[in-house]
């Protein structure tokens, strides 16, 4: 169990401290849940009022509420309390949770050829083709696959049962979540006489540093080039992301996001749950994509986009999507005859 003082915590964190700076803290806690011997933050203005009855033993909150906090038995002053709290986060499971140990667990099979830093862990039942690189401070989890000439980059952290296919790249402190697939094959296929054939998908996936993957989420490894996705992005669980799509640095997709293959994603996007992006688009950086919609264009302008429009046969959705587009129109010009002198 971590114990903490308050002063200890400024000290390594930063913030202005008020009160008792020996004041103990065990855990991290939510406002209306907290005791006394826990630690809670104050981002949303409309939780203010919980300020009054929460029993926290210290609260982070934000210098304009320094007189709402005066006289506890603790409190941070943050410019961004959520920001603080997410470091706060880090730093604390930092100390409660148990690194696993470096090396091999005696039931991995790791191939002939295959390089494992010292200080690399790979746990039970875990897989290291030949040729894979698994850097320093790297942890394999169990039941974990790495293909052969896979590289696993300094620090990242890979949970059970995911797969890293051959030839993919991952970038140093990385977070994989269970049953993540990296480098599984691109769904491509040539119609052939009222049948498939499948193409081989001949690319890799290269991740970049600090991406976060969620849980069972799959990016495919591309069918020529390779499938990209840059430093700092933020992948949540359930999502598909199709071959050769490049991702832009700190973008990040909600659950259960859809992108198709050969699509252009800029830097700092944010696209919200269950969105669907169809194939071979662009999207330029700094776009915000609501949840559930459906983007079938380019998006080559910056700002916040959103929308759907009920399935239908083909032909009649498309004279509807026309007929939307001209509705500004269409009201400027009711606006104008409506005004026309008789």
């Amino acid at each position: 169990m971590v114990e903490v003082r308050a002063g200890e915590l400024v000290a390594q964190l930063g913030g202005e401290l008020l009160g008792d700076p020996d004041k103990l803290l065990r855990r991290i806690d939510g406002l209306e849940t907290a005791g006394p011997d826990a630690i809670s933050f104050l981002a949303n203005p409309r939780l203010q009022p919980l300020l009054q009855t929460t029993e926290a033993g210290c609260l982070i909150v934000q210098p304009a509420l320094r007189a709402a906090v005066q006289g506890r038995t603790a409190a941070i002053l943050s410019d961004d309390p959520y920001l603080y709290y997410a470091r706060l986060s880090r730093w604390w499971a930092q100390r409660s949770r148990t690194a696993p140990a470096a090396g091999v667990h005696p039931s991995a099979v790791v191939e002939p050829g295959a390089r494992l830093h010292p200080q690399a862990s790979v746990g039970a039942f875990a897989f290291v083709g030949r040729g894979a690189v698994v850097g320093a401070g790297a942890v394999v989890g169990p039941h974990s696959h790495i293909g052969a000439d896979a590289v696993i980059g300094a620090g990242s952290r890979i949970a059970a049962q995911v797969s890293i296919g051959d030839g993919s790249r991952l970038g140093e402190r990385c977070v994989l979540q269970g049953g993540a697939v990296i480098g599984g094959d691109g769904f491509g296929f040539a119609p052939a006489a009222g049948r498939w054939e499948k193409i081989e998908q001949l690319g890799a996936v290269r991740i970049g540093d600090d991406v976060e993957i969620g849980a069972n989420t799959c990016i495919d490894r591309g069918a020529l080039g390779d499938t990209v996705i840059g430093d700092g992005v933020k992948l949540d669980n359930l999502i598909q992301i199709g071959h050769n799509v490049q991702v832009g640095a700190h973008t990040v997709m909600a659950a259960c996001v859809g992108v198709s293959g050969s699509t252009r994603i800029g830097a700092h996007c944010i696209i919200g749950g269950q969105v669907g992006i169809a194939g071979h688009l662009r999207i330029v950086d700094r776009v915000q994509i609501g949840a559930g919609s459906k983007v079938n264009r380019s998006i080559l302008e910056p700002g916040r986009y959103g929308g759907i429009f009920p399935l239908g046969a083909a032909g009649t959705w498309e004279k509807n999507a026309v007929l939307v587009s001209q509705l500004a129109k269409l009201r400027d010009r009711i606006r104008a005859l409506e005004n026309r002198p008789d």
